[in-house]
């Protein structure tokens, strides 16, 4: 079989019932490719024809990916960020790089300052001995290497290390991202099946600006086709700024539950969030709690500079026209509950 020349069909998210893509040639490696945002990214470069290297932790726990390409188009390989020899394995070749690679919250060796803040630079520096001019980057909107938390310091200086290495590297800041398997709404809805009460953290007045995570694989893939301008940071946010409380409310409302939305103070949640971080999947965090201090939406600048979505002619998707295709499974009787009297 010659893959460049191998024709697949690919079924689409956004109300296509499919197309028609030849492969390319090119190889892209996607590291974090069998994450939530990384499976759509290596989806949207499939549909462009790309050959993909998966670079996963765990390729055994990879094979969700193949079946979104030709036979042969999409193949995991072991990398972690922590081993560079790995990393340099995984980029040889290569025609670009896609870093995804991000956690919530430390677990074991796998801590924020090995996998945010050294990882990108590992990433960029194997990516440049390969003679690569620039990779994408995927970062978070609030990265801030003077920030009080964590994963935003680490996310600011994982970008640094990106940009010191490769200047022309892209940047990509989403705001929180949606879609199935998603870690809010997911959560909080899974919550809200046996908990009468669900937490607003500082009264739940933080803004949110939440992003379809479809419309950021979309980004990065634009990014591996070149179209983006190098050296650029841009922040991804949906067509819709929204409270804690408000994206609580909407989900309430798509799986059509009744439940008290208690106001906890920061000091308090912050508490709560030091002993809760020492289960081995917190549903809080301190560090979270920190984060949740500041607004999480897409800058003026970033606006007027046409450094968004928008910016690179992608309509972001609405919350309302995307949250009840993944959420309705938490209403009482599931998704047969769509033809009940709302």
């Amino acid at each position: 079989m010659v893959l460049a020349r191998t024709a697949t069909s690919f079924g689409r998210d956004k109300g296509s019932t499919g197309m028609s893509m030849a492969l390319n040639g090119k190889l892209v490696t996607v590291f974090g490719a069998s994450g939530f945002l990384g499976r759509h990214i290596v989806q949207a470069l499939a549909r462009r024809g790309y050959r993909i290297r998966a670079a996963v932790r765990r390729p055994d726990l990879a094979e969700h990916l193949q079946p979104l390409g030709a036979p042969g188009q999409i193949m995991p390989v072991q990398a972690n960020l922590r081993y560079r020899w790995s990393v340099d394995r995984a980029v040889q070749g290569a025609d670009a790089v896609v870093n995804a690679v991000g956690i919530l919250f430390p677990s074991g060796k796998q801590s924020f300052d090995a996998v945010q803040s050294f990882g990108p630079r590992a990433i960029a520096e194997a990516a440049r001995a390969a003679g690569l001019s620039r990779i994408t980057h995927i970062s978070a909107i609030g990265a801030d290497e003077a920030s009080a938390s964590d994963y935003a310091r680490s996310k600011a200086e994982g970008e640094k290390g990106v940009h010191e290495t490769l200047p022309g590297s892209v940047i990509l800041r989403p705001s929180i991202v949606f879609g199935p398997e998603d870690d809010f709404f997911n959560k909080f809805a899974s919550m809200s099946r046996i908990a009468p009460v669900l937490p607003l953290i500082g009264g739940g007045e933080t803004k949110f600006q939440p992003v379809y995570v479809c419309d950021v694989a979309e980004a990065a893939a634009k990014s591996v086709d070149g179209v983006l301008t190098a050296g650029a940071t841009y922040e991804l946010g949906g067509p819709e700024v929204v409270s804690f409380k408000e994206c609580l409310e909407l989900m309430l409302h798509v799986t059509r539950r009744k439940r008290t939305l208690l106001p906890i103070p920061f000091d308090v949640a912050n508490a709560l969030g030091r002993v809760m971080q020492i289960l081995p999947k917190p549903l809080l965090t301190a560090d979270q709690v920190e984060l949740l201090r500041s607004d999480n939406v897409v800058s003026e600048v970033a606006i007027k500079e046409e450094r968004t979505l928008e910016g690179m002619s992608v309509k972001p998707a609405t919350l309302a026209a995307i949250l009840p295709t993944y959420l309705d499974r938490f209403r009482e009787h599931g998704q047969f509950d769509a033809h009940r009297a709302a």
